[in-house]
Parts: structure tokens; sequence; C-alpha cells
């Protein structure tokens, strides 16, 4: 398949390719393959949805790297001096750093109350209030985007700045990528418009009513900016010269902490970033719509796609290996 041939599959289907936005690729530190659909334009920002969660994992990483945060096991509630823990309530003293990264933090629910966290006033500390429970720390696997939330109270308490300002001084500024802004507006009829509008977005993050970015979805970026992302990791940490992420951490983050189930893909599972293969050198931060930064170290190349909201898009990361790297080879 042609470049030509790719851009009218894209643009005609009606499956799972038919929401695609934008792709980019990076390959030896050059981009190799650009292209946009739907009127977006190169420098144009999607909601990239649980990619965020990636991005929030290398954030966590430079807070570890400057001596923020001590170490991955240091305890949540570390950050959080103020925070009264409910009577009778014992496992959230023991949660940590790490099992936020792992998705093996307990929460009080069965499933994700995102009414409850997404109308309050102060989103990390209603996260920060689903925290523990009564089964203790289990180890399990339990997918998490509303926990994710306590990562950036973490991350602004242990800086004393907010996130968007950390995020954009010691990542996208210094790897080139336009400076954010927080979007300001959290109703729930803008909640509903930021997440199934599909017009092109302004460089912005989503945030509470406390100007607290979300954690675990809400990033707007450009492919363009996300493959840049994705060279950072490929990178070990440096890029142009300039270590952005100690190398330490990149390589723990994306080491497998744990395998994943039926649900998952049966993918390994690192700081909040995916290894799809066993036995290959591939990662990949994922989100809703098919959006994805995929790492092929093999093939010293960096994938990224940005689509508008679709559910249930499982086969991302085969699209990138079936129809985008033969293109870059």
């Amino acid at each position: 398949m042609t470049k030509e041939e790719l851009h009218s599959f894209i643009e005609n289907s009606n499956g799972n390719e038919g929401n695609i936005c934008q792709i980019c690729a990076v390959k030896d530190g050059k981009t190799v393959y650009e292209d946009n659909w739907h009127g977006y334009k190169s420098d144009d920002a999607v909601n990239v949805m649980s990619v965020t969660k990636g991005v929030m994992a290398l954030l966590a990483g430079i807070a570890l790297d400057k001596g923020f945060i001590k170490s991955v096991d240091q305890k949540v509630l570390d950050f959080f001096p103020g925070y009264t823990v409910k009577r009778g309530e014992k496992t959230i003293c023991d949660v940590t750093v790490k099992h936020l990264l792992t998705m093996t933090a307990p929460y009080k629910y069965r499933s994700e109350p995102w009414k409850k966290v997404c109308t309050s006033d102060d989103w990390t500390k209603a996260a920060l209030d689903l925290l523990g429970g009564r089964s203790g720390i289990t180890g399990e696997f339990k997918y998490a985007t509303l926990g994710i939330q306590i990562l950036a109270g973490i991350i602004e308490n242990a800086t004393g700045e907010k996130l968007i300002d950390f995020a954009n001084r010691n990542l996208f500024l210094p790897l080139g990528i336009a400076e954010h802004v927080n979007h300001g507006d959290s109703s729930k009829e803008d909640q509903f418009d930021f997440v199934m509008n599909k017009s092109p977005r302004k460089n912005e993050w989503y945030s509470d009513p406390k100007d607290t970015v979300t954690a675990g979805w809400g990033l707007c970026m450009s492919a363009r900016d996300m493959a840049k992302l994705g060279e950072l990791v490929l990178c070990k940490g440096i890029v142009g010269g300039k270590e952005i992420v100690s190398k330490e951490y990149i390589d723990d983050m994306i080491t497998p902490k744990q395998k994943l189930g039926e649900r998952f893909g049966y993918m390994e599972y690192g700081y909040l970033w995916y290894k799809p293969y066993e036995d290959r050198e591939v990662y990949a931060a994922l989100g809703d719509g098919g959006n994805a930064i995929y790492v092929n170290r093999e093939e010293n190349v960096s994938v990224s796609v940005t689509g508008t909201f679709k559910p249930l898009i499982f086969d991302r990361v085969e699209f990138i290996e079936k129809k985008v790297l033969p293109l870059v080879r």
C-alpha cells in the first residue's frame, strides 16, 4: 500500500480507521511520514484520551529525577499532609506512588463514580476519598482513570506549582511542543462536548475547578507532538543531546510489571505504558478512539495516531504495524 492508497483507505473507511485525524512517524530522528484527514492540519490538537496517562508517567519520572518525589515507593499520603483519613480506613496509608503508576491501587468502588468526582470542586480530593478499602492492597490490576487524578495532586503538592506549568517547563517546551493551557471549564455539558466534539482543539488540557489538569484523559495534542514524546521514549529520555527524563526511569517505566487479561489483549503493563508483545521491544501509550503513541526500538521508529472519539477500538497497534510501518521501512 502506498501513502496515497493509505490516505484513501482511511478517508473512505467505515471501520475502525474512519475516525483517524492525523498520523506522524519519526524514524532515526527524522519525520518520515505525516498525513491528515477530516479537515485537520498537522498542528491541530485532538483530545488524545488515555494517552494522557502515558504523559503523566513521563511527568512523574521528571518529578522523581528532580527529587520532588523520593521514590516510587513513597506513600501517597506523604503528599497530602492535611488530608483527614476516614474513620476505620487503614489501607490508604499504605498505598504508594508505584501502586498508582501500575494500576494496582485499591479503590472503594466497583465501577468508577464519574459523576461524583467530575461534579466536585476538587477532583483530586474526590479521587483520594475513593482510595483504599477493606480488601487491602492485593496487587490486582484495576484500571482507574479517576484514580490517576491523585498523581496530578502528588506532583503539584511536591513541586509547589500547577501541573500544567510543570509540564510546559519540563517536558513540552524542551521538546519543541507548543505551550499548553488549562481548558478552564468543567461543567457537565462542557465535559460531554470536550469528549464528543469532532472539531480540532487548541493546545489545551482539561482541568477541574481548582485548575488542576485531568490526569487520566483530556490532554489535547497533535500527532506531530505525540511523535516527539514517542521519540523521547525511543531515545531513553535524551533528545537533541539533552536529558529530559533519566534513562533509568524510562527503562523502569516500560519494563513490564504485570501481565494483563483478555480485556486488555493480554498485553503487559509498566508505568501507565503498555508492552503489546512479550518478545519484542515495542511499547505504547493508548487511549479511546484509537489514539496512540507507538514506540518500536527494534526499528528505531515512533508512530503517533490521533482520532476523534469512537468506542471499542482495540486494534491500533496492529493497524500501525500492518499499514504504517511498511511505508517507513
